[in-house]
């Protein structure tokens, strides 16, 4: 079992940034590939940002490339998603999960955390 719990999701204005985590505990929580996901009032969730087990390979959606990014500090047990120029669009409650791979793909994750409200204003 790998218990994921999110951190630093809050009210912020356009333009401004926000960096959540995710500390995982439980087993050998740095051995996974994790994932961001995120979900607006009335919408699916959808793929954010994810990041094999190594660090080394980091994959974004179209509306976070080059705004957004992805670490992970595995002598902490800890993913990162830095996030700046954030917009409206960006509002959701945004959610960690671990898995066996690095994918868009939720299906491919089996945990996942309680999720952070992320709220832009204009």
């Amino acid at each position: 079992q790998v218990q994921l719990v999110e951190s630093g999701g809050g009210l912020v204005q356009a333009g401004g940034s926000l960096r959540l985590s995710c500390a995982a505990s439980g087993r050998t929580g740095s051995s996974y590939s994790m994932g961001w996901f995120r979900q607006a009032p009335g919408k699916e969730r959808e793929f954010v940002a994810a990041i094999t087990s190594s660090g080394s390979g980091k994959y974004y959606a179209e509306s976070a490339k080059g705004r957004f990014t992805i670490s992970r500090d595995n002598a902490k047990n800890t993913v990162y998603l830095q996030m700046n120029n954030l917009k409206p669009e960006d509002t959701a409650v945004y959610y960690c999960a671990a898995g066996s791979r690095a994918t868009t793909s939720e299906r491919v994750y089996g945990y996942w955390g309680q999720g952070t409200q992320v709220t832009v204003s204009s």
